[in-house]
Formats: C-alpha cells, structure tokens, sequence
C-alpha cells in the first residue's frame, strides 16, 4: 500500500500561511503573496484565502488585501462578491483612512457585480465630516461614470458634485473639478452629446471665482486641475479676462513645470482678449523667466519645454528675445534637446544677436556628430536667409567650413548655399568657384543635386559650365532621381545660355534621357524639354529661365488656425507633437472611423462620373478631356453624356450608387458591354527631330522610336533645328 506524499510548491505553503494561526505569519503570506503577483506570477488560486484576511484593523495589512483584489477583480468576478459586505462595514469604519481606501478600491475594481453596491457607500462618503473621504469620493464618480454613466446620473452623483465645487477644502473643491471635466470629455466624445447633457460641466462665473480662491491652496496636480478648468473658460469681457490673468500669474513661480506650463496655458488664451497694451506687455515679460527655469529641468522634461516653448515663440516672439543664450547647447545635452535647441535659436535670432549665435553654430560644426553638425550648418543658411543684414557674415562661416574638407560639412554647406543664392541671387557670385573645386568631394544626392542647380542658374558665368556638367552627363544613368531632374534641367539652362557651345552637350542628355532612364518622372520631363526646344526657344526661355521668388523662412510651422488650438492645447501631447489630438488619439485616429461611416457624397458620385466616362471616352478614341454633354457630330455621346448611356449597365449602377462590392472589377466589366461607337484609326505620327518631333500632333497611339541619323549628319548638326 502506497503512502501519498504531502502537496508541495510555493502557492500550497502560502495558502497554508495565509490560513495560520498567527496574525504576523499571515501578514508575511500575504506580503509574499503580492511580491509574486508582481513579478508576473498566477497567484489567482489563492483568492479565497486572501479573502480571509480582509476583516483586520492593521491598515498596512487591509492595503495588501485591497491591492491583491484590484490585480484579480477581472479574473474573478464572482468571488470579488464575496468581499462586498468588508467594503461597505469599512465605508463606515472610524479612521478616515480605510473609509477612503475602501470606497475608491471599491471605484478601481471595475467589476459589473459590485457596481450595485457602490451607490449608497458612495453617497456617504460624498457627504463625509472628512475631507480626505470627500475628495476621494469624487472621484471615484468619475469612474462610476466611465462604467455605467446612468448609473451616476439617476443617483444624482453629478448634482453633488456641483455642490462640492463651493466645498470648504481647496483639495475638494479640485478632485471635483478634475472629476467634472472627465466626465465632461466622456460625455463631449458622445456622438449624441448637446449642451444641454447632464454630464457637460459648463463653467459659470460664480464657479470661476471659487475656482480662483481654491488656486492658490491646492497641490500641484490639484492646481493642473483648476488650470485647465479655467483654460477652457470663456470670458464676459475684457475686464474678467485681465482678472483671471492677473490672478493666475502667481502660478509661474511654481517649482512644478506641468503647473508653470498650464498657467501659461491659461495666459495666452485670455491674453487674446485683453485690450491694454501695457498689460499685454507685462505678462510677457513675466512669462519668460518660468520659461528659462523649465530649462534646467531633465533631458526630457527639458525637450517638453523647448517643445511648447517653440510653439510660443510662433505667436509671440518676443517672449524671450533677449533669453538666446540659454538655449546655448550643452556638450551633455542629448541630440534631440539640441536640435530642437537650434530650431529655437534661429527664431530668435536678430541682427543684435546673430554675431554670438553665428559663432556658436561655428563650434557646433567641429562636433563628432554627424547630424547634429549637419543641422548646425544648417542652422547657419535659415540665418542668412532670415537676416539680410548678416547674410555676408554667413556666407564668410560657411566659406571657412568649406576650407576645412570635412566631406559631411562641405556637402552640407553647398545645400545651404543654394538657399542663400535663391534668397540673394547675384549676390555671392564670387564663391562659385570656391564650390565648384570641392566637386569631388560631393556624393550625396541633394549636394550633388544642389551643385548642379548653382552651376545652372549662373552657367553664364561660369567659362567651363559645359565641362562640369559634363561629368554628370557621363554618369547620368548612375546617378539618382533627383541628380538626374537637376542636371537635365541645368543642361537645359546651359544650352539657353550659351547655344553656340552647349548644342552637343544638350543633344547628350536628352537622348540619354528619353531612351536608357527607367525612371518616368526624367523621362517626362526630357520630351517636354525636348518639344519646347524644338518647338519654341523662346517659349522654352519663359518657362525654363523665369525669375524664382526669393525664399524666406516662415514663421510659423502650423496654419494660423491649428497654431490658435494648439496653445489651448499646451502641456498636452498635442503642443508637443505639434498635431491636433484627432490626429494621434481616439478612435481610428484621423478619422478612420467616420471615413467608412460617411454615405456617398455628391463628390464621391461626381468622381465616379469621371471613371465612367473616361471609360465612354476610351471606348470612343475620344478626348480624355471632354466634360462637355453635347452630342457628338455623329449622334453618340461624348464626354460627361457618354455616362448616361454606361450607367444603363448593372455594374456601372453600382459603382454610382456605392454599393459595388468589388469597384475595380465592375468598373473594368463596363468594358464587356460593346464599344459605344467604332474606334476611329488613329493616324501615324510624323516624327522628325531625329524621330522625336514635339510638334506633331498628340494621338493615343504609343511613339515610334525614332530612326536612325542620316549618315551625312555630323555629330555637332543641329538635331534640334534652331540654327
């Protein structure tokens, strides 16, 4: 006869610890208990003994428990039942304490079967001699509300927080606040939400002075609270904005930044209505030295700042005109601290400050990091762009970093230089030459890129134009999209220029062009060169040669009305990615969501319109082009009026009704239903030109390829007939 051994393993002695005897034996099971829970451990099975050991008067010990129950109360629904009647004996215990802990434990279980039970706890708490108890009961109505909103409306929950906003208790009166504007922003997301929904929390002028009076008692997250109640406040007039303002800039000199940036917050939304100047002017001098204190803040915090900072500086930027220096990158600062340092620093420069912001930038470019070197000499062109009067002291800095032959800084320098000649065009002619000789330390795209545009636009100018192009002629096939764009257009410029000397040069690129380059954006813009050259040299100058707008830096990187929400969006993700939240949070983020929800609209059935009658104008040999709803000359429909005889068809019904399963297919199906008129013979092209003669007349047919030259011809004829 066999003997069973005893159960062994880690949860069977923890459960027979949490069922002995002694009081400190089952604190130290429950103490385990939880560290295995936390490290990731199943201590589910244990429930029921844990239980157990809810009834006891060590607080330390009723926190366990409760914690325990928080982490399983979605596991176990039906035992968490078990403890409902510990809950609402503790919602009446003596010590304030347990009664909060018991009723916002109660809030966090998030259990559809003690909903119930929470109500009348809950009531009592709400009306607590206790502060602590009231302010937790608050918001525990918040979460009541995410789980079962008519729930909390039937109770008449929201009523009583109303009250509690005139509460004795700064920290009362901001849980409340805190706990209304949730519930506002879940009851705002409703689709069926009005003004008029128990659960918009309206801020009225008689709220808003006890908001102002709780201000200045609060903790600081209660203050972040009230900060954002009041940013969304709409002010009765001028009068009431400057009291708010004047009331909320003590704020600034909060030691926390999330404080520091909601009054900042608050400030530039009622600074809008502010009529006095001087006041104006007095809270912007005010908001700076916060600002500069965010600073000092760690890496990160620091990026949040520098981050909303920017955003500020877009609408005023006088706010820390004087302040350059302390955005001065540091040897520690991480990378993206510094770039967005740089971005701040070129707002701000100006002609008092441009010398001491060029000479930092100079050092930046000596650093071991490649991009932050990059953005640096970069920062240097928005400079000359921004300030004509530093423009030559510019170009000097970046002359000196070409002389280093850097490969990374000379490339960076001539993209930069490009910049400064389209601002300043026949300014700085005498540094081509310069540019010219670090050809070959060039052999990245948009350096490349932005040589070959300089050689171009002052091809005049340049008595061996044709030979530095020639060496991109030659690799033209080897060389990227963008190099490929440059120097076709550069030959052309070249050619327009100096015709006498370029003839063969041009004559290269565009049979190289149109013939070995797989890529059609080249193409195309070859045999548009090819027929404006051949067909109107002086229409060919107009387009090609045409004076560019000089660039300037903007001032702002958003639209002036998304610039407007996002600071009433500041210390959110929003000021910091720079985006209206839609875009990154909610349901399908943009809008995904309404997309597939939205009926046909009338523009969505004019574009299937077009679909059917391009699909009538390619049956026909028509032209593409056609909008027209006369008839043809010979009867059959053209155009928009081809359509109505398509959509007769049952696939063509479907794709206007959008109720087509498959579009593509039904769209390709019309197809089936017999040509509408016979297709007209297109006639051949006459090709001359070498076979490429633009003047031709366009057809649907695909372009011959051009014949072979005569025999007689020499290599510099001139193929493109203009001499």
């Amino acid at each position: 006869m066999s003997v069973r051994g005893p159960r062994k393993g880690e949860n069977y002695e923890l459960s027979v610890d949490l069922n002995s005897e002694y009081r400190e034996k089952r604190k130290d099971a429950i103490k385990r208990t939880i560290a295995s829970m936390t490290v990731g451990k199943d201590v589910s099975g244990l429930f029921p003994d844990v239980l157990k050991n809810m009834q006891t008067d060590d607080l330390e010990q009723k926190k366990l428990v409760y914690l325990y129950l928080m982490n399983y109360a979605k596991t176990q629904p039906e035992l968490v039942i078990l403890a409902v009647n510990t809950f609402v004996k503790d919602t009446d215990d003596p010590n304030p304490l347990v009664r909060a802990l018991a009723i916002r434990t109660m809030g966090v279980l998030r259990a559809e079967k003690i909903i119930d039970y929470l109500c009348d706890p809950l009531q009592k708490c709400l009306r607590d001699e206790n502060p602590y108890v009231r302010k937790t009961a608050a918001l525990c109505v918040a979460k009541l509300y995410d789980l079962k909103p008519e729930l909390v409306i039937d109770n008449g929950f929201l009523e009583q927080l109303q009250e509690m906003i005139s509460d004795s208790n700064p920290m009362v009166v901001a849980n409340t606040v805190a706990a209304l504007t949730d519930i506002h922003i879940a009851a705002s997301s409703l689709p069926s939400s009005s003004s008029s929904d128990p659960g918009i929390f309206i801020i009225s002028a008689s709220i808003l002075s006890k908001l102002l009076i709780a201000l200045n008692e609060c903790s600081e997250w209660g203050r972040v609270a009230i900060l954002n109640a009041l940013a969304r406040y709409t002010a009765q007039d001028d009068k009431e904005s400057e009291h708010i303002c004047e009331r909320v800039v003590p704020q600034f000199q909060h030691a926390n930044g999330a404080v520091v940036l909601a009054a900042v917050k608050v400030i530039m939304i009622h600074m809008r209505d502010v009529r006095r100047e001087e006041l104006v002017k007095q809270l912007v001098r005010k908001m700076a030295p916060p600002l500069v204190t965010l600073l000092s803040s760690p890496p990160e915090v620091q990026w949040v700042a520098l981050r909303n900072i920017n955003l500020l500086l877009q609408k005023r930027s006088d706010i820390l005109q004087n302040e350059m220096r302390v955005f001065f990158c540091k040897y520690n600062d991480p990378l993206y601290v510094k770039v967005e340092k740089l971005d701040i620093m070129v707002r701000l420069a100006g002609e008092n400050n441009v010398d001491a912001l060029l000479s930092e930038l100079k050092e930046y470019a000596s650093e071991v990091d490649v991009d932050f070197v990059r953005k640096s000499i970069k920062a240097i062109g928005q400079a000359a762009v921004k300030i004509d009067a530093a423009a030559e002291r510019c170009v000097n800095v970046l002359l000196e970093l070409i002389a280093t032959r850097v490969s990374y800084v000379v490339q960076e320098a001539v993209v930069v230089m490009k910049d400064i000649f389209r601002k300043y065009p026949s300014t700085y002619e005498g540094i081509i030459p310069t540019l010219c000789a670090n050809l070959d330390e060039l052999d990245e795209p948009e350096a490349k890129a932005s040589l070959i545009w300089i050689i171009g636009e002052y091809a005049n100018k340049i008595d061996n134009a044709d030979e530095l192009l020639g060496i991109f002629v030659d690799t033209f096939t080897e060389e990227s999209y963008p190099v490929q764009l440059q120097t076709l257009t550069a030959v052309v410029k070249l050619f327009l220029k100096k015709p006498d000397s370029s003839q063969g040069i041009v004559q290269r690129v565009l049979n190289t062009a149109t013939k070995d380059c797989d890529s059609p954006d080249v193409r195309d813009r070859a045999y548009i060169y090819w027929r404006l050259l051949s067909t109107d040299p002086g229409a060919a100058k107009s387009v090609v040669l045409t004076p560019r707008p000089p660039i300037s830096i903007p001032r702002t990187t958003v639209s002036a009305a998304l610039l407007e929400q996002l600071l009433g969006e500041i210390s959110t993700l929003s000021s910091v990615y720079h985006k209206p939240e839609e875009t990154f949070v909610g349901r399908g983020r943009i809008g995904a969501d309404a997309v597939q929800k939205k009926g046909v609209d009338p523009d969505d059935r004019f574009s299937t319109q077009k679909a059917l009658q391009t699909v009538a104008a390619g049956q026909q040999a028509e032209n593409l082009l056609d909008f027209d709803d006369v008839p043809a000359s010979d009867g059959q429909p053209t155009g928009l009026a081809a359509t109505q005889v398509l959509s007769q068809t049952p696939a063509a019904a479907n794709l206007l009704s959008g109720t087509s399963s498959n579009p593509l297919d039904d769209l390709v199906s019309i197809f089936g239903s017999g040509p509408i008129a016979p297709a007209a013979a297109p006639s051949q092209p006459a090709f001359g030109l070498g076979g490429l003669d633009f003047g031709a007349s366009m057809t649907t047919s695909p372009p011959q390829q051009p014949p072979p030259p005569q025999q007689t011809q020499q290599p510099q004829d001139d193929l493109l007939g203009l001499f």
